[in-house]
């Protein structure tokens, strides 16, 4: 009993020190990690070995992926296809400040289900902010708007669901799933802070333009959207074999096709490279590459995905100095996701000093054996309970607390999920995914939080004022989904 006070204590030393910005996460995971298994009763060696040594590998594939993508997030940036990406998308909405909101947050969605980093969200911010700056809305809309937008990209982000698959040992196939529906509900709200705040703000006088033509087809555009999204993989189940080979073929032909003309393109451009000029229409479609190859072929083309998506944005983009800029991308790529490398080897090693290292044949790993009862013994089981426990310690995900994902988050993932704890993994995978957006929105601890509140010249509480309401509810929506869904 003195054993699991002791490893609780350590938690609550080191998430406060967290908390108060004494130590960063990159140096609270390691350290937590050694004194978890020290407290016990791991010999020393062990704990250098298996505890420090295997766990920097543990989640080898994910910050591998993440390499990968910080790669493809440079190249968008530096070859100017997330800037015209946004402007193409920001003059279709003309100076309806509803139409602005609406179109800024879909497309920064788009562009963050492959773009990360804080230099992507500055390059992506200075272009958005001025522009709904132009037609009027408030900095707390605006703020609320872009950031939305960046969370709402993050659910689809093949390198976020990496790490559940990882960690939790859950099914690529059950994490696209729940984040499809995440993705939908958290569109809904964030629809819902657009025309409410809006309202707020005087800008909208009435509701009379719901039934507007522009705003409906909006709208039946975006459950298209959705439907696509939800109905792919099962309904080709349905046909006939023949048929599913016929629409294979033509599907492959027609990818041929289209890559056969971009490349002919690509081979004149070599042999007579052209000025710089305004991007094709088709080089705009890189940040959706990624996503349609993993959402169709599965989760076992993540890095193929990514490179895909850089290789299709260099060929689509060539022109003089191309090479040199994917070059440049390759490198800075690689050096842009350090931190969050350095995080997941931090949190590699929390995993392995709580579960064991990954093969463990010596016997129960005795920091397992201790935790496992309490654990057992707190943690909601019913699917009721899990969604008013989680829905009210949701605020925990803020100030880098215990349901931060990038804080102790996924340390405390592994003590609630079988076989430690009571919940299914895919449950667990569901509630960090979920709060997380608070985090992603509302944490005023966020380096992005305090760059556009910066930037806007407000107070960064300011802006989780004005958003938590709505992302506590997408967070108690996305709660309720998972209950459905695993428990």
């Amino acid at each position: 009993m003195l054993t699991v006070a002791g490893i609780i204590v350590v938690f609550i030393i080191m998430a406060l020190l967290m908390f108060l910005r004494v130590i960063p996460a990159l140096i609270a995971l390691p350290l937590m990690a050694f004194f978890i298994s020290l407290i016990g009763g791991i010999p020393l060696s062990d704990i250098f070995i298996y505890v420090i040594g295997d766990g920097a590998f543990r989640l080898h594939q994910a910050y591998t992926i993440a390499i990968f993508g910080g790669m493809l997030s440079i190249f968008m940036q530096k070859s100017g296809i997330a800037e015209s990406f946004i402007r193409k998308g920001a003059e279709l909405a003309g100076d309806n400040p509803f139409y602005v909101s609406l179109i800024i947050l879909i497309l920064t969605s788009v562009l963050f289900t492959t773009l990360g980093g804080l230099g992507a969200i500055i390059m992506v911010g200075t272009i958005v902010l001025p522009i709904m700056s132009s037609v009027g809305i408030s900095q707390g809309v605006i703020a609320g708007v872009f950031l939305i937008g960046l969370s709402i990209g993050g659910i689809l982000n093949a390198q976020n669901w990496v790490l559940y698959i990882n960690i939790l040992n859950v099914k690529f196939e059950t994490v696209r799933a729940f984040a499809v529906y995440l993705f939908f509900a958290a569109l809904v709200v964030a629809v819902a802070f657009i025309v409410i705040e809006l309202k707020r703000d005087g800008i909208i006088k009435s509701f009379r333009f719901i039934l507007n033509f522009r705003f409906l087809l909006t709208i039946a555009l975006l459950l298209m959207f959705f439907l696509i999204f939800l109905m792919l993989g099962k309904v080709v189940v349905l046909f006939p074999d023949e048929l599913k080979n016929t629409i294979g073929q033509v599907g492959k032909f027609s990818i041929i096709l289209f890559l056969a003309y971009l490349f002919i393109k690509f081979i004149f451009k070599i042999i007579s490279p052209s000025r710089p000029e305004r991007l094709r229409w088709y080089a705009l479609l890189t940040p959706i590459v990624p996503l349609i190859i993993v959402f169709t072929l599965g989760g076992k083309y993540f890095i193929f995905a990514f490179v895909a998506g850089l290789f299709y944005g260099f060929i689509t983009t060539f022109r003089r100095g191309s090479l040199n800029l994917l070059m440049q991308s390759i490198i800075e790529g690689g050096s842009s996701v350090i931190p969050a490398v350095a995080l997941m080897i931090g949190i590699g090693m929390l995993l392995n000093a709580i579960l064991g290292p990954s093969g463990w044949e010596q016997g129960e790993w005795k920091v397992y054996a201790q935790l496992k009862p309490l654990f057992k013994a707190i943690v909601p089981s019913s699917p009721i309970l899990y969604v008013i426990v989680f829905s009210l310690l949701s605020p925990l995900a803020l100030y880098r607390g215990p349901l931060n994902v990038w804080g102790l988050g996924y340390g405390i993932a592994t003590l609630i999920a079988t076989p430690v704890g009571t919940l299914p993994p895919a449950s667990v995978m569901g509630l960090l995914l979920s709060v997380g957006q608070i985090q992603g929105v509302c944490d005023p601890t966020n380096t992005h939080n305090v760059w556009i509140a910066n930037e806007l010249k407000i107070d960064v509480n300011q802006i989780l004022k004005k958003t938590f309401p709505y992302v506590w509810v997408l967070a108690t929506i996305g709660l309720i989904i998972s209950a459905v869904m695993f428990l």
